[in-house]
């Protein structure tokens, strides 16, 4: 059986206003209706011997990545929780040291695991599909397979992969003969001239096993202590809770670098089908669909004597005049314009709003939670207004707050409402009171959406200004527990 290992745990800060730290790229849709996530998953539909998808994601994002994927029908998985950010190896050896004692226990054949980061777009999936199970081959002789990307142009921001000698047998495979970094552009020209060379997609397949014995010998301490860290995990609801002190001991590494550069078993195979790192606002601007004039634009934009630019509009108009090979990206909180041959900086401006404890790094105006999402629509000195809105069978925590009062008016839906004592009923139209210091709950019994309207009030509105008492989504008691 073929494993699907998706990546998830990335922040995707050069795709900031879009992407925040709560909310990242692999969990918006960037360019059809499903999430980067979704599309992954959705892409593997139909191809043969594959079992149920391992995702690993940050702890912060657990209930939306969970969401996401029974929202295209994948009810079984598992969900394994990083504590922490340590790039890809740590990642990939949790979940073969997972997978191979799962199936260890239930004395089947080895897994191959099909390791895929959250974030690319393929198009040609038929392609795909055929270079799966090519890599599935040789994954089963052992081989660590990587899949490179034939190249189209000279691109600087990817690595690169030189191609060995030829595997007989198999067309589109080569022994690696070494891995090089990003290169400049004179060195990317001769790179894509000389035919030798793929680019670095990060995808991978590889028997559980096999990767073991690797990292085993070439970063055993990584490997011993991802072993830790899953021995004294835990189960959360539906996701593995890694232990947090074990794994953010784990020196951060690439599986690049880890493994792959060092291991004498590793294969490149080489695809070509419409691959793409959506990384950049440029990435993006390559890839969408263009107008006359090669402009990519999403919603509501007009243009006059504009070529060559990227333009994202979340809620409101968006006019551009005469510019040229620019990105304008507008949200509710948040508006970038730059050059697109600098958005590669953007991350900059993520880092300074980190170092400013600006809220628009972290989230969007919209902030999701696993009950549902509420958006602030406007705020000023001691009082805050948002909309909230519940799911259907959901229920905030039990709760209370030591510096504001709320006051609750339902616009659609039903509600329960817990005040100190009291349970409370509401309809559409109905409004109630809670005062500072109360112990209070709001839940939604229907099988509509409730939205409701929420005034706040008082010296502080933080969002860190809540104690929970019970929480159905095994939250801590402090909000900042997320």
């Amino acid at each position: 059986m073929i494993y699907p290992v998706v990546l998830a745990g990335g922040s995707g800060t050069r795709l900031w206003p879009m992407s925040r730290s709560l909310y990242p790229k692999q969990l918006i849709n960037l360019y059809n209706a499903h999430t980067m996530l979704q599309n992954t998953l959705l892409r593997l539909s139909g191809l043969n011997g594959l079992g149920d998808p391992v995702v690993i994601c940050n702890e912060d994002h657990r209930f939306m990545t969970a969401e996401q994927i029974r929202r295209i029908d994948i009810n079984n998985f598992k969900i394994i929780l990083e504590p922490a950010a340590r790039n890809t190896a740590p990642a990939i050896a949790l979940a073969a040291l997972i997978l191979n004692d799962d199936f260890k226990s239930e004395h089947q054949d080895d897994p191959v695991m099909l390791v895929l980061p959250a974030d690319h777009e393929i198009k040609n999936i038929e392609a795909f599909h055929e270079i799966i199970q090519s890599g599935a081959q040789l994954a089963r002789q052992d081989k660590l397979v990587t899949f490179g990307i034939v190249p189209s142009s000279p691109e600087t921001g990817y690595g690169y992969i030189k191609k060995g000698i030829k595997i007989d047998g198999s067309d589109p495979a080569f022994l690696i003969d070494r891995f090089v970094e990003k290169p400049d552009y004179d060195t990317a020209v001769s790179y894509l001239e000389s035919g030798d060379f793929c680019w670095n997609s990060g995808m991978f397949m590889f028997k559980a096993s096999a990767v073991l014995s690797e990292f085993g010998v070439f970063a055993p301490d990584m490997l011993e202590k991802c072993r830790t860290a899953i021995k004294d995990g835990r189960m959360d609801l539906d996701f593995f809770r890694v232990d947090k002190a074990a794994f953010e001991a784990i020196t951060e590494d690439s599986i690049d670098y880890a493994v792959m550069e060092k291991t004498a078993n590793g294969v490149v195979i080489a695809l070509d089908a419409g691959w793409n790192d959506l990384g950049s606002f440029d990435a993006l601007w390559q890839t969408g669909d263009k107008d006359d004039l090669n402009n990519v634009t999403s919603g509501d934009v007009l243009v006059h004597n504009v070529t060559d630019t990227y333009i994202h509009s979340d809620n409101r108009l968006v006019a551009a005049v005469g510019l040229e090979k620019f990105v304008i990206v507008d949200t509710k909180d948040a508006l970038l314009v730059a050059p697109r041959d600098q958005v590669q900086d953007v991350k900059k401006i993520v880092t300074r709003l980190k170092a400013q404890n600006r809220a628009e790094a972290i989230f969007h105006a919209k902030v999701y939670r696993p009950w549902g999402d509420y958006e602030t629509i406007d705020m000023a000195d001691r009082y805050q207004v948002k909309r909230i809105t519940v799911k259907p069978g959901a229920k905030l925590s039990l709760q209370k707050h030591y510096h504001r009062a709320e006051h609750w008016t339902v616009v659609s839906g039903t509600a329960i409402v817990t005040k100190g004592s009291e349970e409370i009923l509401l309809n559409e139209d109905q409004s109630v009171y809670i005062p500072l210091g109360t112990m209070h709950r709001i839940e939604n019994p229907g099988k509509i959406p409730l939205e409701l309207i929420e005034v706040q009030s008082g010296p502080y509105l933080g969002e860190d200004d809540i104690v929970r008492f019970d929480d159905v989504y095994g939250r801590g008691k402090r909000a900042d527990t997320k």
